[in-house]
């Protein structure tokens, strides 16, 4: 059973197995992706229903520019569709959308949806969807560099007085509580530079499925399983006495 007192703030998951599942089927890679993206409505409703504040999908890595053109254009075709077809349904649930990640090279097309999107739901302040687009852990921190040497070149900050906090500030996702569990479905066990600071101290969990067979049920079982761990933060466990 869940319980509805140990909700993890903010779920982060990087949506795998897209392409092998259409393999094994006999389709092409795309129709894997379809099938993946798809697959995001119901599990931003089922975190809507646990009461999960943020979810967070890895989208398409700052890496995935190497892929076939065309799955590329799918993918960038099929997000923007996502957004055309799901973002009144977003706006009318209180849902938030956030995107995270470097505009360039995006279609025009979609960062134009993107803004759109963004713009309409600013105001909700029920649960915050995130799209990590033409997205890198790497590269997210060294653009939170950039612009903390920014600031510290203008007189806006003292350099000798950065901390975690501060510096969490110059990131993507400075709004943002960090990921307290992290999922990767299809069974790989990596975290392909996503949300590197960020996933510090989450709980990892790596569910055998592949992403287009992820559904409600597996979000709640990946809950429940967070909520039979024991977080320490580095420390230790209260409860137990010394021998």
């Amino acid at each position: 059973m869940i319980d509805k007192n140990n909700i993890p703030k903010h779920v982060a998951i990087i949506m795998d197995g897209n392409g092998r599942w259409a393999k094994e089927r006999g389709l092409p890679r795309t129709a894997g992706h379809r099938a993946g993206i798809g697959r995001i409505k119901e599990i931003v409703n089922a975190a809507r229903a646990l009461g999960i504040q943020v979810i967070t999908f890895f989208a398409f890595s700052a890496e995935n520019w190497s892929r076939p053109k065309r799955e590329v254009g799918m993918l960038m075709r099929s997000l923007n569709d996502f957004l055309n077809r799901e973002i009144n349904k977003l706006d009318k649930d209180n849902v938030r959308l956030m995107v995270i990640g470097r505009d360039d090279p995006l279609p025009v097309y979609l960062q134009k949806k993107i803004k759109e999107a963004e713009e309409k739901t600013k105001d909700n302040d029920g649960l915050v969807v995130v799209l990590a687009l033409n997205y890198g852990a790497r590269q997210e921190i060294l653009d939170a560099v950039k612009r903390f040497t920014s600031a510290v070149m203008k007189g806006e900050i003292d350099a000798e007085s950065l901390d975690a906090d501060g510096f969490k500030q110059y990131f993507y996702t400075a709004s943002l509580p960090d990921p307290d569990l992290l999922i990767r479905t299809s069974g790989e066990m990596r975290i392909s530079n996503f949300l590197l600071w960020q996933i510090s101290y989450a709980e990892l969990y790596f569910p055998p499925k592949y992403w287009p067979d992820f559904r409600k049920e597996d979000l709640q079982e990946a809950v429940e399983v967070y909520q039979n761990r024991e977080r320490r933060f580095g420390g230790i466990d209260v409860t137990q006495k010394d021998n």
